[in-house]
């Protein structure tokens, strides 16, 4: 792992009978012997325990609109300090962050940053929030933990973004100091996560229950729609109504483009076409807000009143335009709450990427 390598103790696995040890912190339980790395590459066995190898670094840290997470009803036009590392406990095929989420290279963990020092570049930048991205923080959790405890004592608010494949023991840690989450519900057949990401429905499924009924984090879903594999009416029609159903209506849902990447550079672009007919099924099951990523499209952009139809806040890409949520976050219109944490005014972030040095 290098000369810079810094192991950092972990909770979340056991030791098995045959002499290896089991880790814990997700559906995949890897079983390693003394040296081995798991599939997510940062956790490795080391003296017989399994170790965080990447705690206090980071593939690079950046200020990124809240939307871009995507977070649409949480403090809408405000910066957020962005950082991941490296690996990832999924294997999909058709990831968009894999130079990152893929590398096995420790050159890729240029930027250090300490817990505290994180919360101290947020505050000084006026960050409202940290995002643990890029990545999935499910594989650096002690590390999202800490960095997020920090944050909170400073009265920044804390988002994961990961694809909420978590074990129960390793998910209370994860999510215990975050006050919102975007899930990667990457289709709704066991098949696509087993065949495309090495992983399974259900895991994911149980752990949105379980967020949705134990904990107060604000929730928001993105599902990327590849054309010939998680695209199909009756599937998106099967997705949306589950979610409205075991999440409720007011639960947000993205449907982003899929663009030709990593593994899957044979397959098209997906059609505007299927994107406009997944927002509209998700509103006819019953979803209060849904909305479209990685195309322009004003209707989809935005945000609308469940009850009258009225613009409740409009975006264009990353912009923030007419804002008519009152102070008590309802519709300007006819008075109907509108679900998110919202601050009295939005913010003025736009679509600015800033990449911020660390050095601490």
């Amino acid at each position: 792992m290098g000369e810079n390598w810094n192991p950092h103790p972990t909770q979340y696995w056991h030791r098995l009978d045959d002499g290896r040890v089991q880790c814990d912190v997700c559906p995949r339980e890897c079983k390693l012997k003394e040296g081995q790395q798991g599939l997510c590459f940062v956790r490795a066995c080391e003296n017989g325990q399994v170790v965080l190898t990447t705690y206090g670094r980071s593939s690079g840290f950046c200020i990124d609109p809240i939307e871009k997470k995507p977070l649409n009803h949480f403090l809408p036009g405000a910066p957020v300090l962005s950082f991941g590392t490296a690996g990832c406990n999924l294997t999909c095929k058709f990831c968009q962050n894999w130079d990152m989420s893929k590398s096995r290279e420790v050159d890729t963990l240029a930027s250090k940053a300490s817990p505290e020092g994180i919360a101290n570049r947020a505050e000084e930048y006026g960050c409202r929030s940290v995002a643990y991205t890029y990545n999935d923080p499910v594989i650096f959790l002690e590390y999202a933990d800490d960095a997020a405890a920090a944050c909170r004592e400073r009265g920044i608010k804390n988002v994961a973004v990961t694809a909420g494949y978590v074990s129960p023991g390793a998910r209370e840690r994860l999510f215990r100091n975050m006050d919102a989450a975007n899930i990667d519900l990457k289709a709704f057949t066991d098949g696509f996560y087993h065949r495309l990401c090495g992983g399974h429905l259900q895991n994911v499924l149980d752990n949105l229950i379980w967020l949705r009924n134990e904990t107060d984090v604000w929730i928001e879903l993105t599902t990327l729609i590849i054309p010939g594999e998680n695209d199909s009416p009756e599937e998106l029609d099967r997705m949306s109504a589950w979610v409205a159903e075991h999440l409720g209506p007011q639960t947000p849902m993205h449907f982003s483009a899929f663009h030709p990447d990593f593994k899957m550079l044979d397959y098209p672009s997906t059609r505007p076409e299927t994107l406009v007919l997944a927002r509209d099924l998700a509103l006819r099951n019953g979803i209060r807000y849904a909305y479209l990523g990685n195309v322009r499209h004003p209707a989809g952009e935005s945000t609308w009143c469940h009850h009258c139809g009225g613009l409740l806040i409009e975006r264009s890409g990353y912009r923030i335009g007419a804002w008519n949520l009152t102070r008590e976050d309802d519709c300007a219109h006819c008075g109907t709450p509108c679900a998110g944490v919202f601050e009295p005014e939005p913010g003025h972030w736009g679509a600015r990427r800033l990449p911020v040095a660390m050095g601490f």
